[in-house]
């Protein structure tokens, strides 16, 4: 007696899966067509990265020495120098969302597909959302946790596809242009120590956190930590408590890391994650 062998379904692409396939074709061609020119890349982003102050001081952050390291601050581009270099690169599509919350972590994932070179990169990063007592955020924490979380991995994702070579000097000018020199080191190092002071950081804290005991002691080596603080709480790479609320052991702004991307910003967990 013959059986009859079930024929095999196919399912067939949906019209959505064929419609991205078909915009991603297209932009891969059009990149091939009209390749970046890096002259033109590195310009840009330096143009952007030091049009002004404010600008400048967004482009790098800062966090303190983890718990039995040397002391050594950690310090990266931000989250505002990789949508500098993104906007400026060209022939990129980048995109960053929230896959998951179990309740006491979101998890986000973030995508970079360099067009013209077919790189892709994809990174998830972790962060709880539940505080030392493990109760959970309130819903709008939640939220801004997520977001958060969302630009931290698309930064990650941006600084594996774009190179080294091109987003280190633009990094190092903006850091340069944030500091200042002699001349302004007395009015921006009060305007940093007043931004704190809006937080509810005691001058104290401020203090130790640059490694000085007073205003007067802090310079541009000081001062460049602090502003990459700032940097680092806005963007929520840190919080406050866990950048004032513990001991502090600054050294001298010679010995801080070297800008390494796999050492500072590759890390995807909440306690390696700068």
């Amino acid at each position: 007696m013959e059986t009859e062998t079930p024929l095999a379904i196919v399912d067939k692409p949906s019209a959505l899966s064929a419609i991205t396939r078909a915009e991603i074709d297209t932009q891969i061609a059009t990149a091939k067509q009209y390749p970046r020119s890096i002259g033109a890349v590195k310009q840009s982003m330096l143009s952007f990265a030091t049009l002004d102050e404010e600008t400048a001081a967004g482009c790098f952050y800062t966090l303190p020495g983890r718990k039995g390291g040397d002391g050594k601050p950690l310090q990266g581009p931000s989250i505002r120098m990789a949508e500098i270099a993104l906007s400026c690169y060209q022939n990129i599509r980048v995109g960053a969302r929230v896959i998951s919350d179990d309740g006491k972590i979101v998890t986000a994932q973030a995508i970079c597909h360099d067009l013209q070179n077919n790189v892709c990169i994809t990174i998830e990063v972790q962060r709880r959302v539940t505080n030392k007592e493990g109760k959970r955020y309130s819903e709008d924490m939640v939220v801004t946790t997520g977001n958060a979380a969302c630009s931290i991995a698309l930064r990650n994702a941006a600084f594996r596809v774009i190179p080294l070579a091109l987003v280190k000097p633009v990094y190092e000018q903006a850091k340069l242009v944030a500091v200042g020199d002699a001349k302004t080191l007395v009015s921006r190092r009060a305007g940093a120590v007043a931004h704190f002071k809006k937080m509810g950081v005691s001058e104290s804290k401020i203090y130790l956190s640059a490694g000085v005991s007073k205003l007067e002691d802090i310079g541009l080596e000081q001062l460049e930590i602090l502003l990459g603080y700032a940097t680092a709480i806005k963007d929520g790479d840190a919080t406050i408590d866990e950048v004032f609320n513990k001991d502090h052991e600054i050294k001298p702004q010679s010995a801080l890391p070297s800008f390494a991307p796999g050492a500072i910003y590759l890390s995807s967990t909440p306690e390696e994650q700068p």
